[in-house]
């Protein structure tokens, strides 16, 4: 198997029948810009609808079905997909089947819902879905709808390819995140048939990564466990289709570990006000990083979804204020006796920071009788302020006992 531009082509032609599905825009990031010496140019594929690129592959693909016989379609994935399939198979008149992990983020789950699908949860990993899915769609009038190991999904992900080719024609290096390969694969196509000038480098999450194996090896290999905060592409292995692609039209695959992807999703957030998935800034990461050079080009990072679930968000937004000292632990020697902790908790109020909890220990050894230590976790608004508290507490008559980040180790 393997795709052509004429797919691709003819992919778009029917992708542009379909309401809900848009050209997604490109958009200019000064500030990455700046910082990394180049034109920076974001593909904003989280702002498609289902919130990724997802329906672009599944309309084609299922498009294609619904001129047959089946009347439903199954289909395995830890999210996006999931939505993708929902949402073409309703708009062509098919029901579907979602079989996901379960392990997959409840948000991705009443998504797929919303959009009309069937959600069955089975096993801990995808390929414990997919096998799931695949045994459903042996079932009657029923066709599987692949992630990434189908020429039609591939090709309708590589409209994405043809609209960049229109939107940034004089873009030299294309950054695109690698799960199953489908992405890539139908990007790379579509570029390198019309330009293939363009350096295409795709990423993968380190603890979830399969394609450096694989291309040393000649042949897909598997990650059994992939284990990454960017769940969008811990798929675990490319198919034979998709390592074809990439062995003949990426020039380069790159990894990342999951706290340059945590930092490439905060940068996104703060400075370019785009809310992405780790799946998506993963394409990102290695351009803060530096493990690929950019300078002087005009670059594009494809942002593949923005799909992120509260808990993730959460995590990745702690771990921020931890690295940069803006959530830290306080130990507080005092009298133990009543109106302290008020006095303690106006002084640290007074520098607009935020208490986010408080314990009395009086169990350290060698304490003396009437002592104890306040421990204090909370939010500051800056280093600065961490300075100023001290400052006070200490005029006030209190002994600090130590000060570290929340998150490291109090001893």
């Amino acid at each position: 198997m393997t795709i052509t531009i004429e797919d691709i082509t003819a992919a778009e032609e029917r992708i542009d029948q379909a309401a809900g599905i848009r050209r997604t825009p490109v958009q200019t990031s000064t500030t990455l810009g700046n910082r990394l010496g180049a034109d920076v140019r974001l593909k904003a594929e989280h702002l498609q609808k289902t919130g990724s690129f997802k329906p672009r592959g599944a309309f084609n693909a299922i498009h294609r079905i619904a001129e047959g016989d089946a009347d439903r379609v199954v289909a395995a994935s830890a999210g996006n997909h999931a939505q993708g399939v929902a949402y073409a198979a309703t708009e062509l008149g098919l029901e579907s089947l979602i079989v996901m992990p379960e392990t997959a983020p409840q948000a991705k789950v009443d998504a797929t819902e919303g959009y009309g699908a069937t959600v069955r949860l089975e096993g801990d990993t995808f390929a414990e879905a997919m096998a799931a899915a695949r045994s459903a769609a042996t079932e009657p009038d029923t066709e599987f709808v692949h992630a990434y190991d189908d020429p039609d999904v591939v090709a309708g992900q590589g409209t994405i390819g043809l609209e960049l080719l229109e939107q940034v024609p004089d873009m030299s290096l294309l950054t695109v995140p690698i799960g199953g390969g489908g992405l890539i694969g139908g990007i790379a196509t579509a570029v390198t048939a019309i330009d293939d000038s363009v350096r295409i480098v795709g990423v993968q999450a380190e603890s979830a990564a399969t394609v450096p194996q694989s291309l040393d090896k000649g042949y897909p290999v598997a990650n059994e466990t992939p284990d990454t905060i960017a769940d969008g592409i811990a798929t675990g292995s490319v198919s034979d289709l998709t390592f074809d692609i990439i062995s003949e039209r990426v020039d380069e695959v790159v990894t990342v570990t999951d706290t340059e992807i945590a930092q490439a999703t905060l940068f996104l957030l703060e400075r370019t006000k785009q809310l992405v998935e780790g799946a998506a800034a993963a394409a990102v990461a290695p351009l803060l990083s530096g493990a690929i050079d950019c300078r002087g080009e005009t670059v594009v990072p494809v942002l593949g979804g923005g799909n992120i679930d509260v808990a993730t968000l959460q995590d990745i937004l702690t771990r921020a204020l931890v690295d940069r000292r803006l959530f830290v632990t306080l130990t507080v020697r005092i009298d133990d006796r009543p109106g302290v902790l008020g006095e303690v908790a106006e002084i640290i109020g007074d520098h607009d920071t935020n208490v986010r909890s408080v314990r009395h220990d009086r169990s350290e050894e060698g304490l003396p009788v009437g002592k104890a230590d306040l421990v204090i976790r909370m939010t500051t608004p800056g280093t600065a302020a961490i300075d100023r508290i001290i400052e006070d507490i200490e005029a006030a008559g209190y002994t600090i006992k130590r000060v570290v980040p929340t998150g490291e180790p109090e001893e």
